[in-house]
């Protein structure tokens, strides 16, 4: 039988759907089955994890039944789990350990019924019977997704370690209590005052001295009211300073003082860490131990002081024959080093180092001489000895027995008593040729106003005789003898006031008078130390001369300043109009108001106008210059945008830029803001630009640039203005900057004019500076500094 092709294509078509979806089957199939695998695993996962746990759930439900991992049975004690909740009472309680007590099962059925109807968690703690281990339970109503009808969810906690740890805590606690106790019975017997604090620093407990101490009721109201034995010390209260303590763990005693039964008593106070639960202290009374080393000290600091003031050498030596003390003068007259009386040198030692220095007598045999001082020690008699020295010194030493075996070293310095005569002799010889050599006059009054003393100038100065000074007048005496040769004779009073303020005010005082030679004399009165008056005199005509003639030429270069004020204010017009005069009517001439003119007279004309802007520019410039160095030029500031002010100064000259043919650079940022006179200081750059144009070749090149502002240096804004021109020499320039001729080129003088002299003193004006510097052959370069 033969099939038709579309029968064919029916059945290809059916075959092909069914090898279709047999492979859509098999696909499906083996996800079902990795799925099915990996849960499992997961399962197995969880299994494990659940027996690895350190918790362990039982589920009971409603009926009592209950489900659990056999790892609780061998936590109860028994061999596997039971059915229901009451089985795991044990059969026989004194078989061992075989489950739960019923008082237990008991407990536990009743907040599991709780819990399962009210939905209540539990917490209860429960040790098997014959078991050491110690179990938490912990319940509450499972989820639905666990057992939707309302089963509970026990989770059983093995807390054996925790538990007996906290069973060693409670005998340490206890032992601790006990020792405690102990130690307040201790605290409260000692005679001291007590205290303890906790860590946050306060009064926990005090015995009763403490309370006596504070006059309190009793240790609770110390407590409650934090009364403290103790005051602020460096500003810091008794808590703070036990706080250091107790943070550094470490001990501290200190002495200080406190008020006891209304008494102030000093006391030394310790404080000592207890680990980590506070610090505790005591003081201890050393008021009287205090009272007596206070009473010794000042004794030997009062004896030690009056001796430091004595003009002779003292020392002193215990009876182990050590050094204790010495006075400063003992240690300079020995020459003994700062640290001699802390090392307690022995007196042996002394009398080595100081033979070394040359301070005892020359013997022939010192260690037999030494031993002889050493005896000193052992006698009950004061010895006394004289020791001659090199160099003229002589010393007289005595040696002072002690009730205690040591003694005490006199050592007087004899020298300068010996000394003295000579010596009183050669000063006032020396006094005498001092006084004599000053340029002052001088004289001393005594307090009665009797001269004392003189020196040479003071009987020439007032025109006295020396043999009336050597009766040593008295004050009114010497003031009539000087009154004879004074201008004014009465002016004696002023001289007799200056001595009495010296002599009885003891005050200075000073004055001048006139001589009838023409002499000037001021004179003044200074009191001195020995209760004695010095009158200074002092010849002052020269000076007076030399002030008057100041004077006198300050008053001309007053009416000189005047007079060129007023040069200058008509020479601006006497100039200006003449030169006005010629500018007009040569402008007239050419614009032909007097006829018709030739070619030739028209360049005549242009050469006097131009001729007229010139000297009229020249003028302007002197008139300008002699203002500024007379401080009458005006100049008003006003803000400027520096960088458009050079612009405009550039805009003005670019004809003549161009004609030279110059290139030029104006580098700079618009902003710089400056306050100027932007017509005085336009010249000042001006002439600056001018100088640069002409004295450069054609194809030169000429630079403006604005630098950059300093924040640290003296000037607010500078610009430099340069050109490569032919330059100047040092000595061209400096003729420059005074305006005179600068080169010489045959028969023609080229002279820079009145240009750069004029800029320095309006840039001067605006309180700048201006700094030119030069080089034949390079260029020229200017830097304005303005504030």
């Amino acid at each position: 039988m033969e099939l038709s092709p579309l029968i064919l294509a029916i059945i290809g078509l059916v075959l092909a759907a069914w090898a279709a979806g047999a492979a859509v089957m098999m696909i499906r199939a083996s996800k079902k089955t990795r799925r099915t695998k990996a849960l499992q695993t997961s399962l197995k996962r969880m299994q494990r994890m659940m027996d690895m746990a350190p918790a362990i759930p039982m589920l009971v439900r409603v009926d009592g039944r209950i489900e659990a991992p056999e790892r609780l049975a061998r936590w109860l004690g028994l061999e596997a789990m039971p059915n229901y909740l009451s089985e795991l009472a044990a059969e026989d309680e004194d078989a061992g350990h075989q489950g739960l007590s019923d008082a237990q099962v008991k407990t536990l059925s009743e907040k599991v019924r709780l819990t399962q109807k009210s939905a209540a968690p539990f917490q209860i703690a429960i040790t098997p019977p014959g078991s050491g281990r110690s179990l938490a339970l912990q319940g509450a109503l499972a989820d639905p997704q666990v057992s939707p009808g309302g089963a509970a969810l026990v989770w059983v906690f093995d807390f054996t370690e925790s538990q007996d740890e906290l069973s060693l805590m409670r005998q340490a606690a206890s032992q601790a209590e006990s020792d405690f106790a102990a130690l307040v019975g201790l605290i409260e017997a000692a005679p001291v005052p007590m205290w303890f604090r906790g860590r946050d620093m306060r009064l926990q407990l005090v015995n009763q001295a403490y309370v006596d101490a504070v006059d309190a009721e009793d240790a609770a109201a110390v407590i409650e009211g934090q009364i403290e034995l103790l005051e602020a010390e460096d500003g810091k209260s008794p808590a703070q300073q036990a706080r250091g303590v107790f943070e550094a763990l470490e001990q501290k005693e200190r002495v200080t003082t406190a008020t006891l039964h209304g008494e102030r008593r000093t006391l030394r106070v310790s404080n000592q860490p207890l680990g980590k639960e506070g610090v505790t202290g005591y003081a201890i009374d050393i008021e009287e131990q205090q009272q007596v080393l206070r009473e010794f000290r000042a004794f030997r600091e009062a004896q030690r002081e009056m001796l430091d003031q004595l003009s002779v050498g003292v020392a002193q030596f215990n009876d182990a024959e050590e050094l204790t003390f010495a006075n400063q003068p003992f240690r300079r007259l020995f020459e003994l080093p700062d640290g001699a009386v802390r090392e307690n040198i022995r007196f042996d030692r002394f009398l080595s180092e100081a033979r070394e220095k040359g301070l005892t007598p020359e013997v022939r045999d010192f260690p037999e001489w030494r031993r002889e001082h050493a005896a000193w020690f052992d006698s009950a008699d004061m010895q006394e000895e004289a020791w001659p020295l090199a160099g003229g010194v002589h010393l007289r030493i005595v040696a002072q027995p002690l009730p205690d075996g040591g003694i005490v070293l006199v050592a007087e310095d004899q020298t300068e008593s010996l000394a003295l005569s000579a010596t009183r002799d050669t000063l006032l010889r020396t006094r005498t040729a001092t006084l004599d050599s000053l340029f002052e006059a001088l004289a001393i009054f005594a307090p009665d106003g009797s001269v004392q003393l003189w020196n040479r100038s003071f009987a020439g100065t007032w025109g006295l005789s020396s043999e009336f000074l050597d009766t040593h007048p008295s004050a009114d005496a010497l003031l009539e003898a000087i009154g004879k040769n004074l201008s004014k004779p009465s002016e004696t009073r002023r001289i007799g006031a200056v001595v009495r303020a010296a002599t009885l005010d003891r005050t200075e005082k000073e004055g001048r008078v006139q001589l009838s030679d023409g002499r000037s004399l001021r004179f003044a009165g200074v009191p001195l130390p020995d209760g004695n008056g010095l009158l200074t005199v002092l010849d002052i005509t020269d000076s007076q001369k030399a002030e008057q003639a100041l004077r006198e030429r300050a008053v001309a270069l007053e009416e000189a300043d005047a007079v060129k004020a007023r040069f200058l204010a008509n020479m601006s017009y006497e100039f200006r109009t003449p030169l006005t005069t010629i500018g007009g009517y040569a402008e007239l001439l050419k614009s032909g108001a007097a006829g018709e003119i030739g070619d030739g007279a028209g360049e005549y004309v242009d050469s006097i106008l131009t001729a007229v802007a010139r000297l009229t520019e020249q003028v302007e410039n002197v008139l300008d210059l002699s203002q500024s160095e007379a401080g009458l030029l005006p100049i008003t500031k006003e803000d400027a945008d520096l960088l458009t002010f050079l612009t405009k100064l550039v805009r003005e000259r670019e004809t003549a830029i161009i004609k030279a043919q110059l290139g030029l650079d104006l580098k700079g940022k618009r902003g710089r803001k400056v306050e100027i006179d932007a017509r005085q200081l336009g010249r000042a750059v001006g002439n600056l630009l001018d100088n640069a144009i002409n004295g450069t070749p054609p194809d030169g090149h000429i630079l403006i640039e604005i630098l950059k502002s300093d924040p640290e240096g003296e000037w607010r804004t500078s610009f430099v203005i340069s050109d490569n021109g032919a330059g100047m020499a040092s000595d061209e320039l400096e003729r420059a900057l005074d305006g005179g001729r600068s080169t010489e080129d045959g028969d023609n003088e080229k002279r820079t004019g009145l240009g750069i002299p004029l800029a320095r003193q309006l840039i001067a004006a605006h309180g700048g500076l201006l700094e030119i510097t030069s080089e034949e052959g390079v260029g020229t370069t200017a830097v304005i500094h303005l504030p």
